[in-house]
């Protein structure tokens, strides 16, 4: 390889979790396989973390979304490098997470129903790739046959059930063994990103791809935007001293291609669903900025960067946006 990465340091380690003890005295003779007595480890993160030779001194924590591991921060479905390579090519520490039962963190404390629905078309139009069979007209993401198996193959089932608190106290361990980092998350790990990043002393900055939801102070939390779509688009009421907490870093929140603005007439209910969320969001950056934090809103389009769905950081643009990020770091004395 031409231009390699040299790293110093990697490795792995579980954060955070439970130690449950069934009643009773365990016997090795008698009773090996009989549950009294014994304990079961679980509900941790599991972390893969990489510090380049060259660092810059500063690190990126990574939570991924519904349905996905860590693995989707690795690479891309068409086998280019994703951003944890981009990130540790300019000196960042990287701490890859699976959150608590999900991936390689799926010792669960509650058992669950894994499914075998098929259910490829749902998220496909979830993540507004366009209208089956139809890719979205200039889309960025990678729509080879190939690419596409590839992208589906990293969906990943949660093995207990979803439990903020629960992957809130992991993810303050992880935080608490990274040291102070850059807090980046996707999706459906941007709800329980805002309640970690209020809880935990160790975030420098917060990067949010397409949050499905937002915490504001109780008496200042917008009603929610109620459309065709199943799930309304809300904020999530918290003290007021809990919301205080994510004023003391800069927020910085991406959203991207093929969100309605508002007023356009729009059929599919997905669609309807994240021009709500938008609506949120923009009502989180000014509630934020109100009480004296630093927030931005981000539309790619609007900065010029057009085709992105809902996983930019796997579109054939990723870098494109990973730069627009290091850049807003940079300007943070982040980077």
């Amino acid at each position: 390889m031409s231009n390699p990465i040299v790293i110093a340091r990697q490795g792995a380690f579980q954060a955070g979790g439970t130690v449950q003890t069934a009643p009773g005295t365990f016997d090795a003779v008698t009773g090996q396989l009989a549950e009294a007595g014994q304990t079961r480890h679980s509900d941790h993160a599991h972390v893969f973390y990489q510090l380049p030779e060259d660092a810059n001194g500063h690190k990126l924590v990574f939570l991924h979304g519904f349905g996905q591991s860590f693995s989707g921060w690795q690479s891309t479905p068409d086998g280019r490098e994703g951003w944890a390579d981009f990130f540790l090519r300019r000196g960042y520490g990287i701490y890859l997470v699976d959150q608590p039962r999900r991936g390689q963190a799926g010792q669960s404390s509650v058992p669950v129903e894994i499914t075998a629905t098929p259910d490829d078309q749902n998220w496909f139009t979830q993540f507004r790739m366009g209208r089956w069979p139809e890719f979205a007209e200039g889309i960025q993401l990678p729509t080879d046959d190939e690419s596409m198996d590839q992208f589906f193959r990293q969906m990943t089932p949660d093995t207990g059930e979803f439990d903020i608190p629960v992957i809130t106290d992991a993810l303050v361990a992880v935080l608490e063994k990274s040291g102070p980092a850059t807090f980046v998350t996707h999706s459906q790990g941007g709800i329980p990103g805002w309640f970690i990043a209020a809880a935990s002393p160790n975030i420098e900055s917060v990067v949010a791809i397409e949050p499905g939801s937002f915490l504001f102070p109780e008496d200042e939390c917008p009603e929610p935007i109620t459309t065709e779509y199943p799930v309304a688009a809300a904020g999530i009421p918290v003290p007021a001293e809990q919301f205080e907490a994510l004023t003391r870093f800069p927020i910085r929140v991406y959203y991207g291609d093929y969100i309605p603005a508002e007023g356009v007439d729009e059929e599919v209910p997905a669609n309807q669903f994240w021009r709500g969320v938008l609506a949120i969001a923009r009502e989180f950056e000014r509630v934020v900025n109100a009480h004296g934090g630093d927030c931005e809103v981000v539309v790619l389009p609007e900065e010029g960067i057009r085709g992105n769905d809902h996983f930019m950081f796997q579109d054939r643009n990723s870098d494109e946006i990973a730069a627009h990020i290091h850049a807003w770091l940079d300007s943070k004395g982040l980077a």
